[in-house]
């Protein structure tokens, strides 16, 4: 980033330090307190072989489909990644004022995502510990780099981001077939929720402030999009994995996250763009199109792949 990008995103920032206010409190008396021991059963718990000569964890205990698996220990590494998340989104925000108060409070609240879910997949024994903790230690210690650099990239990013990690998140609940896992994925789902709406009503006033600087950042942020947890090792066949079985493939992330927020920014009926505004527009729309293709080509590959499935029995 040159210093001239870096004195605009200054100057952005100092623009939206009201909206920012604004959105702070909204979602301040909105947020609702929760406590993630108590979405956890203890009672299920024993200890493991090792220091305190508990049970050995054997594969004989393994739970749920191993996409839903699969999809468990995603977002348990994507949500224990967050000392980088809180990195890359302090240095872009910074720490001062509003934006300072609201990095912290989002680094607090998401920091009970990851204590919630290893506390119950540990408690419940559902998946190999050890193999946990080492994915764990090498997906922390190669952290996480924003795609695009500067305010605009990083706050469209995370509109649709949090959205996505959202469905995800409640999608994952459900497809384990637990109830007690489906009621603590659906208190993780609302906070994400929440933060997508303070992203998506900053970056909705940034419209009116630089409008084709956010439509190019808009574009970008589709256009290369990438779940916060891409750099997990085997990621692109995992993805896939969870795609086939439902839990979240590229129609609900079209139809389900990126639609809706585009929606609320009335990027296809705006009429403030610049040139350049409306060759990023002009792209987003076939970008989407684009997208609209895809996902039905795999709707179709997976439909196909479960008829045969179902034809050997």
């Amino acid at each position: 980033m040159t210093l001239a990008d870096n004195v605009s995103d200054q100057r952005l920032l100092a623009d939206l330090q009201p909206v920012v206010e604004r959105e702070l409190n909204r979602h301040l008396s909105t947020a609702k307190e929760w406590f993630p021991h108590e979405y956890v059963p203890w009672n299920q718990g024993e200890d493991f072989s090792g220091p305190l000569d508990g049970r050995e964890w054997t594969p004989a205990e393994l739970r749920f489909s191993d996409a839903a698996r699969t999809s468990l220990i995603i977002n348990l590494l994507t949500e224990d990644n967050l000392p980088s998340y809180h990195y890359e989104i302090a240095t872009i925000l910074g720490r001062d004022g509003a934006w300072g108060h609201w990095v912290g409070r989002w680094t607090a609240e998401e920091g009970r995502h990851a204590t919630a879910i290893r506390d119950y997949l540990l408690v419940t024994r559902s998946v190999d510990p050890i193999a946990m903790e080492r994915a764990r230690m090498i997906h922390m210690t190669e952290g996480f780099s924003a795609i695009h650099p500067g305010v605009l990239a990083g706050l469209s990013y995370v509109s649709f981001q949090e959205l996505a990690t959202r469905v995800s998140h409640r999608n994952t609940g459900a497809a384990t077939g637990d109830p007690i896992a489906e009621q603590l994925f659906a208190r993780i789902a609302l906070d994400e929720n929440l933060h997508m709406i303070f992203y998506r009503n900053v970056i909705d006033a940034a419209f009116d402030i630089r409008p084709d600087e956010t439509m190019q950042a808009v574009l970008a942020s589709v256009r290369d999009f990438a779940m916060p947890g891409h750099g997990i090792e085997g990621f692109g066949r995992k993805a896939v994995e969870i795609a086939v079985a439902g839990i979240y493939d590229l129609r609900q992330h079209r139809d389900e996250v990126v639609m809706p927020v585009l929606r609320k920014w009335r990027v296809f009926e705006r009429e403030d763009l610049g040139a350049a505004g409306e060759q990023a527009r002009d792209e987003l729309a076939e970008l989407m199109g684009q997208m609209e293709t895809q996902a039905a080509r795999f709707e179709d590959k997976r439909d196909a792949l479960a008829a045969r499935l179902a034809a050997r029995g």
